[in-house]
Order: structure tokens, then sequence, then C-alpha cells
């Protein structure tokens, strides 16, 4: 191929993608919570203040959502996502002071400019079946850092549900467009029908219509198959209902009751099961049908979004979660301590939180190895997840630093048998290859008191126990060692 014919299809294939890009109507678009949730979801998951979604125009980036960030557009002549698109793997800049494509860069010569970046491209199907790389999932610090290969796995797996909800969207957007001009443009369904009834299939989606007068249904194939019920066999509005736990089929009914009296569109992701009695996760798009200005039904869309579901909890799950012991990290203790200082404010009910510091734990490592040492971290995990505990919120903090917070009345009622038996429950034997050590540790345990207004104060109150705990043992280990001496 000459330069002439790959300059040409070059220009061809961004052509095509720039307008696979505008065929979605998401440039320039007011904020979607999707969107917006997926993005926090990034900065949560890989711990940058910023993580942003990007559409890449052809001379510029808009930024649909922003985590730690503005929403809005740049020269795409300045964006590292320019690159990303460029790449079927995620770009990893751990530096971009020292990168020479971005050195000079102003996002980066900036004061507490850009220093690290990662993102993963965002792809999408034009009307031809071709997909088209048209932004990105990205995530940036201040600082230069590094990305393992689970952080750039959960930005691949980001990227994935991106792609999906863009594609569910788009899906959506047409179905209700079809399902609310029905009367008028009879014609025009039955030559779109077959579209329609793939995008249903492609979407897991199904439309459906309640007549206001006499509560009548309407469905598509796809909300049968949703329902598990063979075509035809149509429930009636109540029947309809009776397949969402109570706390849904509540939440749903508020919000039809709503659109019929305002008008405004509603959007739910609530719980549902089929005939078959399998649990889902379903998204309820619906909206107010007129006719002469005068409500008479309100139309909607049904989709099936069970599996999305089941990935973005299971990222979720698995950023809170300590990959060594198996319990929570501390990102995910930081929020449960807030949220139990509310309850406790809320409902006058005590609170304890105790730390926990494994001693020795130095020793252990250097004497039988991190081998020796990461069993007993699973350990300490395995202790503080037994049935007396009661539920109480377990994490560990990072190091041998371990945290529990105990709300069961019974529990928190007596504090020092509390602290003594987590004490105890820290000692357990340790052997290596013929070596054998105890493990130990010390609590430091501390009630919720109204002069406690923050966590920090709440922390610190219980770490300050904690060391003073600490030091008496070590006092009391001085103490014996010069009695065995003398």
């Amino acid at each position: 191929m000459s330069p002439a014919d790959l300059i040409s299809d070059m220009f061809a294939d961004e052509t095509r993608r720039v307008a696979a890009l505008h065929a979605l109507a998401l440039l320039d678009s007011e904020p979607e919570r999707e969107f917006d949730a997926l993005v926090a979801l990034a900065a949560e998951m890989l711990r940058c203040p910023t993580a942003l979604m990007t559409l890449v125009d052809s001379d510029r980036l808009w930024i649909k959502a922003a985590a730690g960030g503005e929403r809005g557009e740049i020269s795409r002549d300045i964006g590292m996502c320019a690159y990303t698109i460029q790449n079927e793997d995620p770009l990893v800049i751990e530096d971009l002071d020292a990168d020479p494509r971005f050195a000079q860069n102003p996002l980066v010569m900036a004061e507490r400019g850009a220093r690290f970046y990662a993102g993963a491209a965002i792809r999408a199907v034009d009307a031809s079946g071709e997909r088209h790389a048209i932004g990105t999932i990205c995530v940036i610090d201040t600082v230069p850092r590094s990305l393992n290969d689970a952080g750039r796995r959960a930005l691949t797996h980001l990227a994935t549900l991106a792609e999906t909800t863009i594609a569910a969207r788009s899906a959506a957007n047409r179905a209700i467009a079809i399902a609310t001009t029905a009367d008028r443009q009879a014609a025009a369904l039955v030559r779109q029908d077959r579209i329609f009834r793939q995008a249903e299939r492609m979407a897991a989606i199904g439309s459906w219509r309640v007549s206001l007068e006499d509560n009548h249904l309407e469905w598509s194939d796809g909300v049968y198959h949703i329902y598990g019920l063979p075509i035809g066999d149509l429930p009636d509005m109540s029947g309809a209902m009776e397949f969402y736990p109570a706390h849904a089929r509540d939440a749903l009914a508020v919000a039809l009751d709503r659109t019929i009296e305002s008008g405004a569109p509603f959007d739910l992701e609530i719980d549902f099961t089929t005939v078959q009695g399998e649990p889902r996760r379903v998204r309820v798009l619906g909206e107010r049908e007129c006719i002469d200005d005068t409500p008479v039904a309100l139309v909607g869309v049904f989709q099936d979004v069970t599996e999305r579901h089941a990935l973005e909890t299971t990222l979720r799950r698995s950023a809170d979660t300590d990959s060594l012991t198996g319990i929570a990290n501390r990102a995910a203790f930081d929020r449960a301590l807030d949220a139990a200082m509310a309850r406790s404010r809320a409902n006058a009910t005590p609170l304890l939180l105790a730390l926990l510091d494994l001693d020795g734990f130095k020793a252990i490592n250097d004497t039988l190895g991190h081998t020796a040492g990461d069993d007993v971290l699973r350990g300490v995990g395995r202790v503080l997840r037994e049935p007396w505990l009661k539920g109480s919120f377990v994490a560990r903090l990072g190091g041998d630093e371990f945290a529990v917070l105990v709300e069961h009345p019974a529990l928190t009622a007596v504090p020092s048998q509390v602290c003594a038996r987590l004490q105890e429950a820290l000692r357990f034997p340790i052997a290596l290859n013929g070596l054998a050590m105890v493990s130990a540790g010390t609590v430091g345990i501390a009630a919720l008191e109204p002069d406690c207004l923050t966590v920090r104060d709440f922390v610190h109150r219980a770490d300050t126990v904690l060391y003073k705990e600490k030091r008496g043992r070590v006092g009391e280990r001085r103490r014996s060692d010069r009695r065995d001496a003398a």
C-alpha cells in the first residue's frame, strides 16, 4: 500500500470513528448517574484523586463524567486520552513529566499538575457493526505511581461496563422512541419491528405500556422473556407487580404515581424475581403518554441488568476487601466507621471501637519468614470473623493493624470483656520448618463519647488507649525480666 493510500485509509477510519461517536448523542449532554457512578467507582478502586470518562471528538476531548474534576472540554492536542484510543490495551504512564510526549504539556506543567495517567479505551459499534474507540475511562494523580495487573484488569472491566451502559442507553432510547409513538406511527412501527426485536434480544430489554383508564398492560416479547412467561400469557397490573419484592414493589409504585401526577419520567434499578423464582436485577424506565395534552398511558422500557449489576457488585467488593485476610480494608473501614457513628448518634446507642496491634510480628517475619507472617495475618482475619463478635465490622487497616467496630448491645455493655477476649483470641501458635512461635497482640478499646466529633477523634481515642496498653505491657515484661535476673 502506498503512503497516499495509507493516509487515505487513516482519514476514513477517523471519519467513521467520529461519526460513530456523534451518533450516540453523548457529546455536550447532561450528567447521567450511571456514568457518574462509574468514574466514582474507578477513583475509589484505583485510589486516584481524579477519574474521568472522556469522549474523543475530532478536535476536542469532552469530559462526560468526572470524579474529583470538572466536566467540560479541553483541546484534543493536550489530552492523553487521544493516545489511549490508539491502543487495544490500557495506556499507563507512571510519570508524565518523564515522558517526552507530555513533559511540556500544560496539564503536566501546571501547579499540582498531572503526573500519573492510566486509561482504557471505550468502544462502540456503528450502524455497520464496526467497533470504534470513541473515548476512555481514565484515572489521574498528581504524583508519579504505578499500576499493577489487577489495576489494569479493573480499568479494562470498567471500560467494558461503560461500553455496556452506552449500548444499553442507545438501545433503550431507541426503544422508548418506538414505544411512545406507537399509536401515531403504526406503519413505521411495522417497518421497524424487526430492528426493534433485534435490539431487544441484544440488550435484554422489552417495552411496556399501561393504560391509565383501565390499567390494561401491553408487553413486547422481551418483557415476557425477562419475566419467564410464555408470550401472550399476560398478567394484570397487580399480578405483574407481585414479581417484585415488597421494597422494590413500593419503590416502583411511588415512581409510577409520581409520573402520572407530574409527567416527570422515571428511571429505576430494582430487584425482581422471575416466574421460575430466579432473583434478577432489572432497570425500569417510564414516561407519561398524552393525546391532545391528556394523559392516557404510561410507556417505557424494561431491561434485565443482572450481569452488569453482579459485575459492579464484584468490583466494588474487591475494592473494599483486603486480599490477604479476606476482611474489609482501610477504605471500607473509614466509610463503615462514619456510618456507625451516625447510627449511634441518631439512635442513642453505644458504639465501641477496638484497635488491634500484633506484638512481635516483626520477630515472626524475621524468624519464620514472610510466609509465616502472612499465615498470622490470615489467622487474625479468621479470628475476627468468629460468631461471638455478633456481626461486628472488622477490617485490616494495614500492616499488622486491625480494627473492630462493635454495635451489638450484648457486647457494648461489657467492653472490658470484649477487650480481654480479643486479646486472648490473638494468641495462637504459628510454626514453619520445625520452628514454632506464638502470635499475640494488644487491644485498645474506646467507646464513642459526645466529644468525639469526627472519625479522626474516635480513632485517636482508641489509638491512645492502645498505645497506653502497649507501654504497660512492655513495662510489665521489663519488670518480669528483672525479677527473673534477680
